[in-house]
């Protein structure tokens, strides 16, 4: 009898070991992309610009969009701002859905006339701490005056934009966005308009201040060599409508790597995921 209890009854669950601690739940994203649809009208038409895009960016991520011209890549970033309605999907910024643009997301673009003539270097980088009651006068006066000095350019804070050289206006773009802690920082092709040599100085200085502050960064692009060397992460989309053709893995590229077999087999490899089958 005892024996027949012994097989009926449950078996005693197993004890657990003395240092064994519980996984880690995995971190959630920072930014979630959820079947993201785009459209825009057009010649009494409607367009989409992207079709039922999904995609994650984690905190510290520096997540770089790449596709050729016309594949909704800054409509996307206008999404991500909060400038442009979903006509599918939804956005997520900490678990919240985004619906209008916020002070938590902050964009940067490549027309540097966008910083007011008539401010000096130092009254641009406080102007949205201001405008948005984000700090007081002396709060973003310090704050100004903390993101120009990482920029190189507290020196040039009392000069006016047409003193400064596209360069130096790319500087006070990025200082100007940083100043304000977003929790995300949009680039949309922030260097596209500024010579080659200029070019890789502002993509070296931008990934050593990432190294420094470690931002999440979302940066828009069309050049594939920008993509590998900016990027730890690279979302690949399709031409019009935008769709997600593939998702890579670009921590191992850097800025020395452009001249390797390694980062030349893979700008191939991209070029053939982003246009085969394309008509041109």
């Amino acid at each position: 009898m005892n024996a027949l209890l012994q097989e009926l009854l449950p078996a005693a669950p197993p004890a657990p070991l003395p240092d064994a601690a519980p996984a880690a739940a995995p971190a959630r994203p920072l930014l979630q992309v959820r079947g993201l649809s785009l459209e825009y009208a057009s010649a009494g038409q409607v367009q989409r610009a992207t079709h039922e895009l999904s995609f994650d960016v984690l905190e510290g991520d520096r997540y770089v969009l790449l596709g050729a011209s016309g594949c909704g890549k800054s409509s996307l970033l206008k999404a991500i701002g909060g400038f442009l309605p979903a006509a599918e999907g939804q956005i997520l910024l900490d678990g919240r859905a985004v619906q209008g643009p916020g002070p938590d997301r902050v964009a940067v673009f490549q027309e540097f006339d966008q910083l007011p003539p008539w401010k000096t270097v130092l009254a641009n980088v406080m102007f949205p701490l201001l405008a948005s009651r984000r700090a007081s006068q002396a709060e973003a006066r310090e704050r100004a005056w903390h993101w120009l000095a990482k920029v190189g350019l507290a020196d040039f804070a009392q000069r006016y934009p047409h003193q400064l050289s596209g360069g130096m206006k790319a500087r006070v773009a990025i200082a100007r966005a940083l100043a304000m802690g977003p929790r995300v920082l949009l680039m949309d092709e922030p260097f596209a308009a500024l010579d080659a040599l200029t070019r890789r100085r502002m993509q070296e200085e931008l990934l050593q201040l990432w190294a420094q502050e470690r931002f999440t960064l979302v940066f828009v692009t069309h050049s594939i060599e920008e993509a590998l060397v900016l990027g730890n992460r690279v979302l690949l989309l399709s031409p019009h409508p935008g769709r997600v053709r593939a998702e890579l893995d670009a921590e191992r590229f850097d800025l020395h790597s452009q001249g390797s077999p390694e980062f030349q087999a893979q700008v191939q490899r991209i070029h053939q995921l982003l246009f085969s089958g394309v008509k041109r």
